[in-house]
C-alpha cells in the first residue's frame, strides 16, 4: 500500500532501541464500531506499535467484532477462525489474537473457552485495555491537540472497510479547493483556549435510569459478561486513526442506548445512553477539516437524544414540542430555529448542528440513526437553516403496524409517521427519508405485513432497508410467542425489497437532468470501466451511489474531491453521471 505524509506530529513514545509490535486489525459491524476500531488503532499506535494492513505480516491480530444479529455473530466468529490460521502455531508470524467490541460483551467466557487460541478480549467499554492485551504500556496522557494519526506516521490496513490514504497537505485534493476557502493553514489544528475546554461532568437520562430500575440492561443471564456496564466514550484528547475514504469522517456524539426496543440487546452491549460535550465534538470536526475531510457524518445508537444526559447550561431559549407549536410559514420561521435569549437547559441535537454548521471548510454534514418521536420542528428547522447540512432524514421506523410497535416496545403507527414524515417534508424542502425495517417479528400477521406494504407506497421513501427478524437470546422477544416461519419471514423481506425497488427506480428516473454537486470516492467496486462518487443525499456506504463514465474536461479526477456533474441514466438504485466542471 502506497501512503503519503499528511500531517506532522508526534511520534510513538517508543525508544528507538525498542521493538515496535505489528498489528494488523480487522473491523466488522456498523460505523460506530468502526470508529470503535479507529480508536484502538490510535491507542495502540501511540503505545508503540506499527499497523500493516497484510495479516499475514502482523505479530498482533485483532478483530473488533459484531453481534447484533446472527449473521453478523457468524461474520465475526468466521473472521476470527479465519486469522487463527495466521499464528505462529499454524505456520504464521502472529503470536497474538485479539478479540474486541460487541461479541466480547455477550460471549466473553464462551470466546475463551471454545477458542482457546485468543488470547485476550476487550470488550466495547475497554477500548484502552487493548494496549494491556497487545501487551504495551499506557503513555502518559498528551496535553496537546486531538492526535487523529495519518498516513506520515502509519502504515495502514485493508480491513473488511473501504479505506484510502488521507490527503497529503498539498494533494490535489486541496489544491482544488484551494480557490475555494479563505486562506488558512490545513496542517495544523485550531488553538483552543481553556475556556473552551470541554465541561466535564455528565448526569444521566431519567428514561435512563427508569429503564435500569426494570432490569433493560441486566447481563445476569450472560455467562462471563461483567458486572459493570459499558461506561466508556472517547472524547477530543483521544488518539485515532481514521480508516475511511479520504474527505470523509465519522464521529460518535453519543454512545449506549436507553430505548426498551425488545428485539435489540444493544443497551446490554453498549450501556447506558452517554453524549459527549458539544466543544468535544467541534474540536474533533476542527482537527478533522483542518486534515482535508470535508464531510463529516454524526453517529450515535440514537443520535436525536443527543444532550439529554449533560449538565444544565447557557443555551438560546427554544420550543421543541413538534405537535404542540404553532404553525408558521417560512418567512416566520427564524434562520436558526433559535432566539437570542438564554436559559439554563440541556442542549440539543440542533444546538450541536448549530455549532458544526457553519465550520469553515466543511462542506457536507449529517447525522444518521433517529429516534421517531424524537424528530423536533426545532431540529428540522436547524436542518433547513444551514446549506451545509444534508436535507436527509435517517429514521428507522422498524414496522408501522401499531400492533406490532407495541410489542416491539416501540409504539406510533403508520398514522403518525405520515404524519411527521408530512412535517418534516413541509419544514425541508426536498427532503430525503431513510428507514429501515424488520419484517417477522413475532405475532406479524399477514394483516400487519400488509400494512407496511401499504405504509411503504404512502411514505415514498427515497432509501429503504429491511432485516429478517433474528431471534436473540438476551432479548425482551426472545421470550415472546407466535414466531413467524424462516421461510415466511424470508419471502416477506423479498416482496418488500421489490417494493421498494419499484419506488426507487421511479425517483431514481426523476433525477436525470439534475446538476449536482458530487463527492468522487475512486474506480468502481462494480468494475474498474467505471468511477463512483455520492452526492449530499446519499450516505456513505448504505444508499446508492453515482457512476461516473465521462470525467468532461478533466483527464483523471481526484478521489475526496468535489466535482459538479449531471445525471445521464438512472437505475434502480444507482445514476449515471458526466463531470460537468
Amino acid at each position: 500500500m502506497s501512503l503519503s505524509p499528511t500531517l506532522d506530529a508526534t511520534a510513538p513514545e517508543t525508544a528507538p532501541s525498542e521493538h515496535r509490535p505489528t498489528v494488523g486489525f480487522v473491523s466488522l459491524g456498523c460505523p460506530k464500531n468502526l470508529v470503535d476500531s479507529e480508536v484502538m488503532m490510535g491507542l495502540l499506535h501511540r503505545g508503540g506499535a506499527t499497523l500493516t494492513p497484510r495479516a499475514e505480516d502482523a505479530e498482533i491480530l485483532v478483530v473488533n467484532t459484531c453481534s447484533f444479529i446472527d449473521s453478523a455473530k457468524q461474520e465475526s466468529v468466521d473472521t476470527i477462525l479465519e486469522m487463527l490460521q495466521h499464528k505462529i502455531a499454524n505456520g504464521g508470524k502472529a503470536r497474538k489474537l485479539i478479540v474486541a467490541g460487541c461479541l466480547v460483551e455477550r460471549y466473553r467466557d464462551e470466546i475463551i473457552k471454545n477458542i482457546p487460541e485468543v488470547d485476550a478480549v476487550v470488550g466495547t467499554g475497554e477500548l484502552e485495555a487493548i494496549l494491556e492485551a497487545a501487551g504495551l504500556n499506557q503513555p502518559a496522557a498528551a496535553n496537546g491537540p486531538f492526535p487523529i494519526l495519518t498516513t506520515a506516521q502509519i502504515d495502514r490496513h485493508a480491513s473488511s472497510v473501504n479505506q484510502h490514504s488521507r490527503p497529503e497537505s498539498d494533494a490535489p485534493q486541496l489544491r482544488h479547493e484551494a480557490h475555494l476557502l479563505p486562506s488558512t493553514e490545513l496542517s495544523s489544528r485550531p488553538e483552543r483556549s481553556a475556556v473552551e475546554r470541554p465541561a466535564s461532568g455528565s448526569t444521566s437520562r431519567p428514561e435512563g435510569d427508569l429503564r435500569e430500575q426494570q432490569g433493560r440492561f441486566s447481563r445476569d443471564a450472560w455467562d462471563g459478561a461483567t458486572a459493570a456496564l459499558p461506561s466508556y466514550l472517547y472524547s477530543d484528547d483521544t488518539p485515532r486513526i481514521l480508516t475511511t475514504p479520504r474527505a470523509s469522517a465519522y464521529i460518535k456524539i453519543a454512545e449506549g442506548c436507553d430505548h426498551p426496543c425488545s428485539f435489540c440487546i444493544i443497551p446490554q452491549l453498549r450501556g447506558k445512553f452517554r453524549s459527549r460535550p458539544i466543544a468535544s465534538i467541534v474540536a474533533e470536526a476542527k482537527s478533522l477539516i483542518a486534515q482535508g475531510v470535508r464531510e463529516i457524518t454524526l453517529i450515535g445508537q440514537d443520535t436525536t437524544c443527543y444532550g439529554e444526559d449533560l449538565p444544565l447550561q447557557p443555551l438560546p431559549h427554544t420550543t421543541t414540542d413538534l405537535s404542540s407549536r404553532p404553525e408558521r410559514s417560512v418567512v416566520e420561521r427564524p434562520a436558526s430555529g433559535t432566539t437570542d435569549a438564554l436559559v439554563l437547559r440541556r442542549p440539543e441535537l440542533a444546538d450541536l448542528l448549530n455549532a458544526l454548521a457553519p465550520l469553515e471548510g466543511l462542506k457536507w454534514l449529517r447525522f444518521l440513526y433517529a429516534y421517531p418521536n424524537k424528530i423536533t420542528t426545532r431540529l428540522l428547522e436547524t436542518i433547513a437553516a444551514h446549506d451545509t447540512i444534508a436535507k436527509y432524514l435517517d429514521v428507522p421506523l422498524q414496522h408501522a403496524s401499531a400492533s406490532i410497535l407495541r410489542r416491539m416496545k416501540r409504539g406510533g403507527s403508520a398514522d403518525r409517521f405520515l404524519q411527521i414524515i408530512a412535517k418534516a417534508r413541509e419544514i425541508v424542502p426536498n427532503l430525503v427519508l431513510r428507514t429501515t425495517f424488520i419484517v417477522g417479528f413475532p405475532g406479524e400477521t399477514e394483516a400487519d405485513f400488509e400494512e407496511l406494504c401499504s405504509f411503504i407506497q404512502a411514505a415514498q421513501i427515497d432509501w429503504l432497508g429491511v432485516f429478517s427478524y433474528s431471534d436473540e437470546e438476551g432479548a425482551g422477544a426472545f421470550a415472546l410467542d407466535q414466531k413467524v416461519p424462516k421461510r415466511t419471514i424470508e419471502s416477506r423481506r423479498r416482496k418488500l425489497m421489490q417494493l421498494q425497488q419499484k419506488i426507487s427506480r421511479k425517483a431514481r428516473k426523476h433525477w436525470i437532468g439534475r446538476e449536482l454537486e458530487i463527492l468522487v470516492e475512486g474506480e468502481s467496486e462494480e468494475t474498474d470501466l467505471l468511477w463512483q462518487g455520492r452526492s449530499l443525499d446519499q450516505a456513505p456506504e448504505i444508499d446508492g451511489k453515482v457512476l461516473i463514465n465521462d470525467f468532461g474536461p478533466h483527464e483523471v479526477l481526484v478521489p475526496g474531491t468535489f466535482y459538479r456533474a449531471q445525471i445521464t441514466e438512472s437505475h434502480d438504485y444507482d445514476v449515471v453521471a458526466r463531470i460537468l466542471e
